[in-house]
């Protein structure tokens, strides 16, 4: 009944008569905003027979009615810090009713659309995004459906602005279903990167840990497993592993062609190196499992090892698993002061990480750092601590 009294609201000629470029509701009209940017929301819950008459009547010029641009601006409103934003003073140009009946997942209304008018199915809205963009960033199962069935429809077409498509948007939010949809045709492509960061699909759903559709992706034989992003140069395994994500990192490390010492090409950090410097006890725990990881790489920036960044912030937990691997070095320095894991441990005041280092029969603690020749006894009696 809500989403009848709007509609029936929004088809008044007085409304129809506003300018769609008006970037607010005027005063005298107090219900414009609310049913232009809710009334999908309560047609969604109910299907009374008398609604899609009237939601037809409001999308079939829909670009031209004012209720588009505050639907618009309201979602740039709540939209992802990574979006790209509308700009709020252009006239929403190409966002039509197949756009809109998309963006609010309305699959019958869609339906009902593309039998009464004959749309272009891949045309693009003022934010360069296509209808079935609009439903695979909502997460609109229903409406991917209706959209994949037309024989026009291109499946990767991506936006303008950032080259994100709708296999991109649905693996990056999770959407495991509509990454099945779009994985079930012949023409898909998978390893498109996005022009913002340089992300494959397979990418941002290991960064965001959507385990289940890693899993789908990495089902392909001809998915890019070993791709890094163009900004950092960060594989999967590295963002995975310094988001925390356990079930996705299990998942890379059954694979056979995924390597667990690969390194970022900005930071030189590896999967391990990420873990440790977000403190992910239980990350570091599996990554170290794996018999053919090297626990002593250094970062490129300041040639740090995991053992020395774990002393330093006191990861206690981090630094005995760590000290467990038979191949670890306990005293390599880092290359800009020339301290050793011991010292840092002992400058920051982490008595229980020093304990266990000094616990080692391998461990030096004579050795002095390279930039003032200091020793931890020097240190101490210097006032380190």
């Amino acid at each position: 009944m809500i989403a009848e009294v709007c509609l029936t609201y929004l088809n008044f000629r007085c409304i129809r008569g506003l300018s769609p470029t008006l970037r607010s509701a005027p005063s005298k009209f107090p219900l414009l905003k609310y049913a232009s940017c809710y009334w999908g929301k309560h047609i969604g819950r109910e299907k009374a027979q008398s609604v899609p008459p009237v939601a037809l009547e409001l999308l079939i010029d829909f670009e031209r009615h004012i209720s588009s641009h505050l639907l618009l601006l309201h979602y740039d409103k709540n939209r992802c810090q990574s979006e790209p934003r509308f700009d709020r003073s252009s006239f929403p140009q190409g966002f039509t009713g197949l756009h809109g009946g998309s963006f609010l997942g309305l699959g019958e209304i869609v339906a009902a659309l593309l039998r009464a008018k004959g749309w272009n199915i891949n045309a693009t809205d003022a934010m360069g995004r296509t209808a079935l963009l609009w439903a695979a960033i909502g997460g609109h199962e229903n409406v991917v459906k209706v959209l994949l069935q037309q024989k026009d429809v291109n499946p990767n077409a991506a936006s303008v602005e950032s080259s994100q498509t709708s296999l991109w948007w649905a693996a990056q939010r999770g959407h495991e279903r509509i990454v099945s949809l779009l994985l079930e045709r012949e023409d898909i492509i998978l390893n498109t990167k996005d022009t913002v960061y340089g992300r494959t699909p397979l990418i941002c759903s290991a960064e965001g840990g959507r385990e289940a559709v890693v899993k789908l992706l990495l089902e392909r034989r001809d998915i890019g497993s070993n791709t890094a992003d163009t900004t950092d140069g960060r594989t999967l395994l590295v963002l995975a592993a310094k988001g925390g994500h356990e079930g996705v990192v299990k998942l890379l490390l059954g694979r056979e062609d995924i390597n667990p010492n690969t390194p970022d090409t900005k930071y030189g950090e590896t999967p391990l190196w990420a873990a440790v410097m977000d403190g992910r006890e239980e990350i570091v725990e599996v990554l170290l499992r794996r018999r053919d990881l090297n626990p002593n790489t250094l970062d490129a920036e300041y040639g740090r090892t995991p053992l020395w960044l774990a002393a330093k912030r006191g990861y206690k937990g981090i630094v005995r698993l760590l000290l467990k691997r038979d191949n670890i070095n306990p005293n390599i320095p880092d290359t800009l002061d020339g301290r050793t894991p011991l010292m840092c441990a002992v400058w920051d005041q982490h008595e229980t990480v020093v304990k266990l280092l000094l616990e080692r029969e391998d461990i030096n603690p004579n050795t002095p750092d390279t930039q003032y020749g200091e020793t931890l006894l020097w240190g101490c009696c210097d006032g380190w601590t």
